[in-house]
């Protein structure tokens, strides 16, 4: 167990494309795969953690990992009548891939080191204005549309404005690679600044787009 975090040094993880989470975030998850279904009965068995990754290339069996995912608690858990399972699956911090694991289960484990995002268990919020987030609300609300997302943007603004940021980053229709450098940003005000950096390019895609004869 990592000492300082009180957190396993070995994980299991779920490689999931287009993917991303954050601490003090929950996501439901429909599992249905055979080795994922031995990954949750063991990690219900055990500490209830999993790590969740994106993988570098689409369907390939053994995709090249992300270095960078976040590990969550599994926090709420039913089986359906066709064997799956629906699980609610609550952030606690990013890690760092240092080796995968060999063994004989179905799913993959890392050896991972959670040392770099100690940000991540403060309990404190860092200070985000809605007026930091104004434009960014105005360019996703666009490109939510344009894409078909719906989204309820009234009770977003309802919520605490750290999770609003993180939500919509999780939530946006943004490539892999791009999501990849949201979950890496330092901390919320570095995502913040990403966000209207990637926003911005889509923007002049579509600007550009408008714009050709």
């Amino acid at each position: 167990m990592n000492k300082t975090i009180n957190l396993p040094d070995i994980i299991p993880v779920f490689p999931l494309s287009n993917f991303i989470f954050f601490p003090k975030t929950t996501v439901p998850l429909n599992i249905f795969e055979k080795r994922y279904l031995e990954m949750i009965n063991d990690s219900m068995s055990g500490d209830r953690i999993i790590g969740m990754v994106q993988p570098k290339e689409k369907n390939k069996q053994k995709p090249t990992l992300y270095q960078i995912g976040c590990a969550g608690k599994i926090t709420s858990f039913n089986e359906t009548e066709d064997g799956r399972y629906l699980i609610a699956l609550s952030g606690i911090s990013r890690f760092k891939i240092l080796d995968e694991i060999k063994s004989d289960d179905l799913y993959r484990k890392c050896k991972v080191d959670f040392s770099d995002f100690t940000e991540d268990f403060n309990k404190s919020k860092e200070k985000v204005n809605f007026s930091d987030l104004r434009l960014i609300f105005q360019n996703l609300k666009s490109l939510f549309d344009k894409e078909g997302y719906i989204i309820n943007w009234k009770e977003l603004e309802k919520e605490d404005l750290n999770e609003t940021l993180n939500a919509l980053a999780m939530a946006s229709p943004f490539s892999l690679e791009e999501k990849q450098i949201l979950l890496e940003s330092k901390n919320i005000s570095e995502r913040r600044k990403k966000l209207e950096e990637i926003l911005n390019t889509y923007i002049l895609d579509n600007f550009n787009n408008k714009t050709v004869q």
